[in-house]
C-alpha cells in the first residue's frame, strides 16, 4: 500500500504520524508532502527566508526519517494558496509518480485558508491525475515543468520528462482529519503501538517553537479518542472518509 500524506506547512502532519508510523512498520510506502515552505512562521522573526525555509526543510526530512517515509515540498506560497488548477495539477503530477492508494490531508472547515486550499487541491487532484492529456500537457508552447523526483527527496525538480507520467486511474481513498461538521463516515486508527512516534514527532516541534501544547497533551487527546473508540484502543487517531459510494460488506459490523 502507498499512502501520501499532503498538509500546508511541516507540523500539520502531527494528528496522522502515529496512523503513518504504524503503516510504515508493516512495510508500506508513505510519502509526506508539503503544499508550501511555512515561510512565514512567525517564530522565525527577522531570519531570511532562505534561512527560514533551510529549517523548515530539515524538520520535514526529520520527520520523514523518524517514521521511515519519504518526503516532498512544493513552493506554492505560506498563506498564498489560492486552490487553483495549476496548484492542484502540481499535485496531481506527483499522484501520477507515487501513485498512492490512499490521502491523508486536512479538513473542509479548517479556519487557516492553506489548510482549506491544500484539502481542495489535494481532492481535485485526484480527478487531474487520472487524465494522460492533463498530467502530461503543455501550454503556451512551453512544456510543464520537469516530473518530480522521487529520489530526491529535498529537490523540486528532477528535469524527467513529463511525457513518462502514466495517469492515476486506480481508486484513492481520501482521508481527513475529523471535523464534526464533515458529512462523510467516520475512520478511527488505533495507534497504541506507535504513540511514542507520534509524541517524538510533537515534542521535536514543541521544543523548537516553544509551544505551550505539550506532549503529555498530545497523548491525553490521542488517549480520548481511543476512548471514544472503545474496543481496547488506548490510544487513536481520528479522520473521515470522503468517497460518493462505500464498498459493499458482506455483513454489518
Amino acid at each position: 500500500m502507498r499512502i501520501m500524506a499532503v498538509f500546508a506547512h511541516p507540523d500539520d502532519e502531527i494528528g496522522c504520524i502515529g496512523t503513518l508510523a504504524k503503516h510504515t512498520a508493516r512495510g508500506d510506502e508513505v510519502m509526506l508532502v508539503w503544499t508550501t515552505l511555512g515561510e512565514l512562521a512567525s517564530q522565525f522573526g527577522t531570519a531570511s527566508h532562505e534561512e527560514v525555509t533551510r529549517v523548515r526543510r530539515e524538520h520535514g526530512a526529520w520527520v520523514a526519517e523518524k517514521i521511515g517515509a519519504t518526503y516532498h515540498f512544493f513552493d506554492m506560497g505560506d498563506s498564498r494558496m489560492t486552490g487553483s488548477r495549476a496548484e492542484a495539477l502540481q499535485l496531481a503530477r506527483l499522484y501520477a509518480t507515487f501513485r498512492p492508494n490512499a490521502v491523508i490531508t486536512w479538513s473542509d472547515d479548517h479556519p487557516h485558508p492553506d489548510h482549506r486550499m491544500t484539502a481542495k487541491i489535494a481532492f481535485d487532484a485526484i480527478t487531474l491525475a487520472r487524465i494522460p492529456k492533463i498530467v502530461n500537457e503543455s501550454g503556451a508552447g512551453q512544456s510543464m515543468p520537469p516530473a518530480p523526483d522521487l529520489g530526491s527527496a529535498g529537490g523540486i525538480e528532477s528535469g524527467e520528462d513529463v511525457a513518462q507520467l502514466t495517469a492515476l486511474r486506480d481508486p484513492v481513498r481520501f482521508y481527513q482529519y475529523y471535523a464534526p461538521a464533515s458529512p462523510y463516515p467516520e475512520v478511527i486508527v488505533d495507534v497504541s503501538d506507535t504513540i511514542e512516534a507520534g509524541a517524538d514527532v510533537m515534542a521535536f516541534y514543541h521544543d523548537f517553537y516553544k509551544w505551550a501544547w505539550t506532549k503529555e497533551q498530545y497523548r491525553e487527546g490521542r488517549a480520548a479518542i481511543g476512548r471514544m473508540a472503545g474496543a481496547g484502543a488506548k490510544y487513536a487517531e481520528h479522520f473521515t472518509l470522503r468517497v460518493s459510494h462505500l464498498p459493499a460488506r458482506p455483513y454489518l459490523d
